[in-house]
């Protein structure tokens, strides 16, 4: 390609409200970048500990245990481990406080969904501003370039004789606009699709343990409840 339609040059070239369009795409597009590489980090290592905290609560360990070795883990607070520490902390302190078996429960629950909210948020920071950028990237880029060619056309008023080789670096310039709007849509829509199925999944299964948690916890507070009422009858 000659040197004078180069890339950089049409860029260059263009007018200042076409090169601030680009401007504001090509910062869209390396901030959607960092996202996707952040967001991936974090859903890589959510299912990563989701995984390994399933292995520890059903290989059958004492909740104590298990609640005092994920107590002391500065890192676990996030995920599953989030909802079976906030859930059994707030049962403990119930128990110790009151023998109503349904207010202890609705505790631990309310204390739960509290803990399900925290990471849903975690979960799914950042993926609007994946679907904004997926969304209006393509509209901003083809603004500049309807912009572009306009000029284009308004600088033809002003040549005798209207040549493609005149025409054609004015409209190069601006179909370069609607290029950088999809070139940062399209990673951006791929990504959000992506990570909101990864976070829909992760919560789902976060759903499925806090109410197969809540289930166990059931049984061991009327169980006990059971036992101490046993003990009075005696």
């Amino acid at each position: 390609m000659d040197s004078e339609l180069s890339v950089w040059s049409l860029v260059s070239n263009a007018g200042v409200l076409v090169q601030l369009v680009m401007l504001l795409l090509a910062a869209a597009s390396v901030v959607s970048w960092a996202l996707i590489f952040q967001r991936s980090q974090v859903f890589r290592k959510a299912r990563k500990a989701q995984l390994a905290f399933e292995e520890r609560f059903w290989s059958g360990m004492d909740l104590g245990q298990l609640y005092r070795e994920v107590n002391a883990e500065p890192t676990a607070f996030s995920g599953m481990e989030s909802l079976f520490r906030a859930g059994f902390k707030e049962f403990s302190r119930l128990r110790q406080q009151s023998r109503d078996a349904d207010a202890v429960m609705e505790g631990a629950q309310r204390a739960m969904r509290v803990a399900f909210s925290r990471e849903q948020e975690r979960l799914e920071a950042h993926l609007p501003f994946l679907a904004t950028v997926g969304s209006t990237s393509p509209y901003v880029g083809l603004f500049g370039t309807v912009w572009g060619i306009m000029n284009s056309f308004r600088g033809l008023a002003q040549v005798q004789q209207a040549t493609l080789a005149t025409v054609a670096p004015g409209i190069s310039e601006a179909l370069i606009a609607t290029a950088m709007g999809l070139f940062a849509a399209i990673p951006a829509v791929i990504a959000y699709n992506r990570f909101s199925t990864k976070s829909d999944a992760l919560l789902k299964n976060y759903e499925t343990f806090a109410e197969e948690f809540s289930s166990i916890l059931h049984r061991r507070v009327h169980s006990a409840n059971n036992s101490a009422d046993k003990g009075v009858a005696q």
